[in-house]
């Protein structure tokens, strides 16, 4: 690819490229790209669409492009994620936060926000600490502890949450699902739980070769694969849920396309959840499972 003169000649031969190589969306990746090359915005590339590029600009764009092209992410290629209208830090040792998981995270401020007084959360396997921040944000009365068994995924989480001024209010712990805060509540340091929240994996095992490479070959396989059928955590987390929560409490999860029909039958078979309302994504899909704990 010889390196045109302007800013938008070259964004036509990277989207080009990119579209070559397969990808649904080229000329969005070649725009966010070369925003993150020249830190610009994708308004601010238009509005300088006559400007030259440099030529240690030229060799930066093509790398990334490469990445791109290889398959990589473009959030793990610029380092940054949008959700919830903020911006955080991903690595290849986090999942990228999706739209599907903003609709869990608003279901739960539209259940909590009705509560008065102070709130104790748990976000169960929280990756970046998207669904964390994006409660504790929300719910200035929240203080929300966030588990993750990975330990370079509590890194990047303790990033976000520093860089959103939340120390003191979400608090970090490692550990599997609600091991690291059951002997809290059991024992009394902290207080029954108002609400636990989860995305956890559940991608069946047997579909991992069909996902796009994007997602197969970069994101870490310990926050996708949920077991032969997608539900072996629901299976765990259920059961452990239901004696941390007060009477009352809600428990939100987000699940697959299909899997609503196997999340009824386990909150059935648990026998202490009752409410239970389940939400559609943007393409008319289940996504969010809403139960409240029996009192």
């Amino acid at each position: 690819m010889s390196a045109p003169r302007v800013l938008m000649e070259f964004l036509r031969l990277a989207a080009d490229y990119l579209s070559r190589c397969g990808s649904p969306s080229a000329r969005l990746d070649a725009e966010l790209l070369l925003g993150h090359v020249l830190g610009m915005d994708r308004v601010s590339l238009y509005v300088n669409h006559d400007r030259p590029l440099e030529p240690a600009e030229v060799d930066a764009y093509r790398r990334v492009l490469r990445e791109r092209c290889r398959g990589a992410p473009i959030a793990y290629i610029t380092g940054k994620k949008e959700f919830m209208r903020v911006t955080l830090k991903v690595t290849p040792a986090v999942l990228i936060p999706r739209p599907e998981t903003e609709l869990l995270v608003e279901a739960t401020i539209q259940r909590l926000r009705a509560a008065s007084g102070p709130l104790l959360v748990t976000d169960v396997g929280t990756g970046s600490g998207a669904i964390a921040i994006g409660l504790a944000l929300a719910l200035p009365e929240a203080r929300v502890l966030a588990t993750d068994i990975s330990p370079a995924a509590l890194a990047v989480a303790r990033e976000n949450v520093t860089a959103h001024g939340l120390d003191g209010r979400v608090e970090l712990l490692e550990g599997d699902l609600l091991a690291p805060v059951a002997d809290a509540v059991r024992t009394g340091r902290i207080g029954p739980l108002d609400a636990v929240v989860s995305n956890p994996p559940y991608i069946p095992a047997r579909d991992w070769e069909s996902l796009p490479r994007s997602v197969r070959d970069y994101e870490p396989r310990l926050a996708l694969d949920g077991g032969p059928d997608g539900l072996d955590v629901y299976r765990r987390l259920i059961p452990q849920a239901a004696p941390l929560l007060r009477p009352g409490g809600l428990l939100a999860l987000e699940i697959g396309h299909d899997q609503e029909a196997g999340l009824r039958e386990l909150l059935a078979q648990d026998g202490r959840w009752d409410n239970v309302q389940v939400q559609k994504d943007y393409a008319g899909h289940p996504r969010v499972v809403l139960a409240t704990r029996k009192a």
